[in-house]
């Protein structure tokens, strides 16, 4: 990865992938996607239920950032 502070607003950072670090992406990306397939093909979870999966994580997620945002 390579940031680089912005120059108008010395507060925000810039970050993008260096080569390097989108062959590592692309890595991950493909292993993700065996996983997945292995997964699916030997009927241990199909693709609909991944994505309710995410969706909970999605919903507990915003659930527990309003619990933190209510406290303070």
């Amino acid at each position: 990865m390579h940031h680089q502070r912005c120059e108008i607003d010395r507060r925000s950072v810039r970050v993008w992938l260096t080569p390097r670090g989108r062959e590592v992406a692309a890595i991950v990306h493909k292993l993700f996607e065996r996983h997945a397939e292995g997964l699916e093909s030997r009927g241990v979870i199909d693709l609909l239920r991944v994505e309710d999966i995410n969706s909970s994580r999605k919903r507990m997620e915003r659930y527990w950032t309003d619990q933190i945002r209510y406290i303070y």
